[in-house]
């Protein structure tokens, strides 16, 4: 009895078990399956499947900004620069970029659901290269790998969850799911100082690649919704939506909004250290503390923009994420510290409304292959060219000067809302 109890909880039967859950569908079963699972739902009864992606993009998004509390740490390590340190992130968002744009590809030939699956457990096995690698290119390369396995996520990932809910819930929906990396932001730099009281950067990447395999066979199990494939790329797909002129705002308005949230978080602990004159482990606390008010600026975000619309929603959330953005690089002390926690309050909560405008660009069938490229692209400049263009910056000149500028740009983003033309329009 022993030893069958053994057999049926061995990692053979385990695996066996998830293949079984995930495995190719008879042409009856696909049919019943597109018929309920893209059938929306009221907000309450999917709650449950909401919860469970945000749980797989909290994993996700906490893999990747998990390097921004550990940039000091990592520069005395390895001993690289403001520039070389910031590149990391631009490694990062290209391997992003390329897999988010081949991400439909993945998704048409399995299906959204495995598509979940898979990136969780090459996210985990991307950090565990990075963790393990002994000389700077391998750490380059594991840092470009990291970023390719966390692009199979989003497209799919929205399009599971835009799938589940019915159109007048779709802004609360996001903002459950926004919950995810608005919460990485406030774990991630504690999870840094607990880790690295005991063990190195390494052990920090080391448990959270094991976290991420671990969630993904987890979903594997238990999760539900995406059990539909993407649109394959096409001419004529691609053509539907490349050139018009609002897709290619919209993909400036993803840059900008990305850029004002996580590519100022990504140089912010820099920042405060080198310029502000804070100790690493206060810096990253005050970073931790700053983010705890977006876990509620997200559901607030979300509401405001079933009520009131996600465009005038989002031109107030520019013009306030570019003046704070500003404030960054011209106060100090004090002011400094109250601006850093009011700037990601307004920054977070451009991810309800700019989801919900992008998921109303397009209709189902090729809502995969917009958010593909939008976010690619977006990922691309705003995660990696302007925190790598900040550290640059702070090299040459100062990160003030650069915090600045950035804000100017932000701002600039509520100039092009007006343009945006939506399915419905």
């Amino acid at each position: 009895m022993a030893d069958r109890g053994w057999e049926l909880h061995s990692p053979i039967s385990i695996c066996q078990k998830l293949w079984h859950k995930i495995s190719p569908m008879t042409e009856s079963q696909v049919s019943h399956v597109l018929k309920t699972e893209t059938t929306p739902n009221p907000f309450s009864s999917s709650l449950g499947p909401i919860l469970s992606l945000a749980g797989i993009f909290f994993l996700n998004f906490l893999s990747r900004i998990a390097l921004s509390p550990l940039l000091p740490t990592i520069e005395k390590d390895l001993s690289v620069g403001h520039g070389e340190a910031g590149s990391f992130f631009l490694l990062i968002s290209l391997g992003y970029f390329a897999m988010l744009l081949a991400s439909s590809i993945v998704s048409s030939q399995l299906n959204h659901r495995k598509t979940i699956l898979l990136s969780s457990v090459l996210v985990g096995c991307a950090l565990l290269f990075v963790s393990m690698s002994q000389d700077l290119w391998g750490i380059r390369l594991g840092f470009v790998l990291l970023g390719m396995a966390a692009g199979l996520y989003l497209p799919s990932g929205i399009v599971t969850l835009t799938a589940l809910v019915r159109s007048q819930d779709l802004g609360k929906a996001i903002a459950v799911h926004e919950l995810a990396p608005n919460l990485a932001y406030v774990v991630a730099p504690l999870l840094v100082e607990t880790f690295l009281r005991w063990g190195s950067w390494r052990d920090v990447l080391m448990v959270l690649g094991f976290a991420s395999m671990l969630s993904g066979f987890i979903f594997g199990f238990w999760g539900k919704g995406g059990a539909f494939r993407g649109e394959i790329p096409n001419t004529k797909t691609l053509s539907s939506f490349l050139f018009t002129p609002s897709f290619w705002f919209m993909v400036i308005i993803f840059t900008l909004g990305i850029g004002g949230s996580l590519g100022v978080y990504s140089m912010i602990p820099l920042y405060l250290v080198v310029e502000g004159g804070m100790e690493k482990s206060s810096a990253n606390a005050l970073v931790a503390l700053s983010r705890i008010p977006t876990l509620g600026i997200s559901f607030l975000s979300g509401w405001i923009t079933d009520r009131i619309g996600p465009k005038r929603t989002l031109r107030v959330i520019f013009v306030g994420a570019g003046v704070m953005t500003s404030l960054l690089g011209l106060t100090s002390g004090s002011w400094l510290s109250l601006i850093v926690f009011l700037q990601p309050v307004v920054a977070a909560a451009f991810f309800p409304p700019g989801f919900t405008l992008l998921s109303k660009m397009s209709s189902l069938g090729i809502r995969n292959l917009v958010t593909s490229v939008t976010v690619a692209v977006g990922f691309l400049l705003g995660g990696g060219v302007i925190p790598s263009g900040l550290g640059v910056m702070g090299e040459v000149s100062s990160f003030r000067l650069g915090f600045v500028v950035a804000g100017v740009l932000f701002a600039s983003g509520a100039l092009l809302i007006p343009r945006l033309r939506l399915v419905e329009e």
